[in-house]
């Protein structure tokens, strides 16, 4: 195994930045999902992201790995495929598996950059043995790791009530700074100042919108209960294999009692609300830094990436929360604004958050490592016509969250093509096909009929052939 962990590693040299490389501000935002498009929907209130999207590149089809946080975040900060890492639960730490892998940050860091964190980046919670990634980071990591439950109001005097009679949903007339992400912007701002004069790649992470729903009340004041209306899917796709689908935990545990397990419309409803507000919360604080960012002088010389680690669901497809292959668990917003590519324009080329990586490297001019398995967007930012990629790989395994460090029965591959998404349920072990959905986004954007056995054998052959050239080796399994 050792040859194997040498071909992860660089050769930990610090080399001299050179005066064309730029600084770094890369946003991080938790279960934002792509398809509201914050930036320019008009119900939802983020004018902040929206600007962003202004003044860089809107990525309209940018995939994750796994439609859950650790594996999502692991293999966009390593470049490495979860099939490389092996790693597709939440407690595994990405070191346990790769203990010489170099992260992005790490990068920066080893190319003379001052790297800090503020917000949640790599994993937040159940890894008390790493507690984040501190090689990664010239200076220690704060507000990282906690619980999103743990994310409660915290005010001086005594707490104003909670005028919600929702579970998840908790609306109380609060400051922003009495959450977790009002306190990231705070330090991210004060931390800016501190770095102003000096190369940084600073990376700030956003625990919002993610569940609980408990935004300050100004901000679900933002939406009219009356004008929040459920999904018109919300049953299960017809024909879908009961593999594709999972029992909600994140959310549905809370509704135990309700009748059939399930919210009621009106519950529903509040859960959309405080969803959206929790965007429009999370955008204000993302806001307070860009305007801190310009008021140094420093967007001129930044690059700002802000992107989401996955998607969620809102009651679509009769599911909630996130864990699944659907579109609305796979696809994220993604953003990138720099100074030699700022003007607004979108792209419907199919990207992977496994790109960003050796985007970076390319755009500040820094040998990454060899076995990257994503590719640059540069050409893309360069005409957002250009394609780097005809599919788009996200998968997720059965059980939704297997337990610590034991492999999952099975896995669920899926890619996304600029017509279909093609998925194939595979026996772990035997890597034997036992499911399979095909969606055509052309007539069924909604993903509300699997057509897999209406579909000519010539394009089941071709999406089978095209999927099997993105799924990766696997790597043996090593606990360090």
């Amino acid at each position: 195994m050792k040859h194997l962990l040498l071909a992860f590693a660089l050769c930990l040299v610090t080399y001299p930045l050179q005066a064309s490389q730029p600084n770094v501000l890369f946003i991080a935002i938790d279960d934002l999902r792509a398809d509201l498009n914050c930036y320019g929907n008009s119900q939802i209130h983020s004018p902040n992201i929206d600007e962003l999207a202004q003044v860089g590149t809107l990525f309209n089809h940018a995939y994750c790995q796994q439609a859950v946080c650790n594996p999502s975040r692991s293999s966009m900060l390593t470049g490495l495929r979860l099939d490389t890492l092996h790693l597709w639960d939440l407690p595994t730490h990405f070191r346990q598996r790769i203990a010489e892998v170099v992260t992005l940050p790490q990068l920066f860091k080893q190319n003379g950059y001052h790297t800090q964190c503020v917000g949640k980046i790599f994993h937040n919670w159940r890894q008390d043995d790493y507690k984040g990634d501190a090689v990664s980071w010239s200076a220690p990591e704060e507000l990282h790791y906690n619980s999103h439950g743990n994310d409660k109001a915290v005010v001086k005097g005594k707490l104003p009530p909670n005028i919600s009679d929702v579970p998840k949903c908790v609306i109380r007339d609060v400051p922003d700074e009495a959450y977790f992400d009002g306190r990231v912007a705070r330090r991210a701002i004060e931390v800016l100042n501190d770095l102003k004069n000096k190369p940084f790649f600073l990376a700030v992470g956003f625990w919002k919108p993610h569940a609980h729903f408990n935004a300050p009340k100004k901000y679900w004041d933002l939406y009219d209960p009356t004008d929040i209306k459920l999904p018109i899917n919300r049953k299960h796709p017809v024909n879908v294999p009961e593999i594709a689908l999972h029992n909600g935990q994140e959310i549905l545990r809370s509704y135990k009692e309700a009748p059939n397990g399930y919210p009621t419309h009106h519950q529903a409803r509040e859960m959309r609300r405080g969803y959206y507000a929790n965007i429009s919360y999370m955008d204000a604080q993302v806001g307070k830094v860009l305007d801190e960012l310009d008021r140094l002088k420093l967007r001129d010389n930044t690059i700002i990436v802000l992107w989401s680690d996955h998607g969620f669901h809102l009651g679509e497809n009769g599911l909630w929360a996130k864990t699944s292959n659907f579109e609305l668990d796979a696809r994220v917003p993604v953003i990138i604004s720099t100074p030699e590519f700022n003007a607004p324009q979108r792209t419907d080329s199919l990207v992977e958050l496994l790109d960003i990586y050796p985007t970076l490297t390319d755009l500040c001019q820094l040998q990454g490592p060899e076995n990257l398995e994503g590719k640059s967007l540069v050409p893309i930012l360069g005409n957002p016509k250009v394609s780097v990629k005809h599919q788009a790989l996200t998968q997720h395994c059965r059980p939704a969250y297997p337990p610590r460090g034991e492999d999952p029965e099975a896995m669920g591959y899926s890619i996304r093509t600029d017509r279909y998404r093609y998925t194939e349920w595979r026996d772990f072990s035997s890597h034997t096909v036992i499911a399979t959905e095909i969606y055509d986004h052309k007539t069924d954007p909604l993903e509300t009929r699997n057509v897999f056995e209406e579909m000519p054998i010539r394009l089941k052959q071709r999406l089978a052939k095209q999927l099997e050239s993105v799924i990766s080796r696997q790597v043996p399994r090593e606990q360090n």
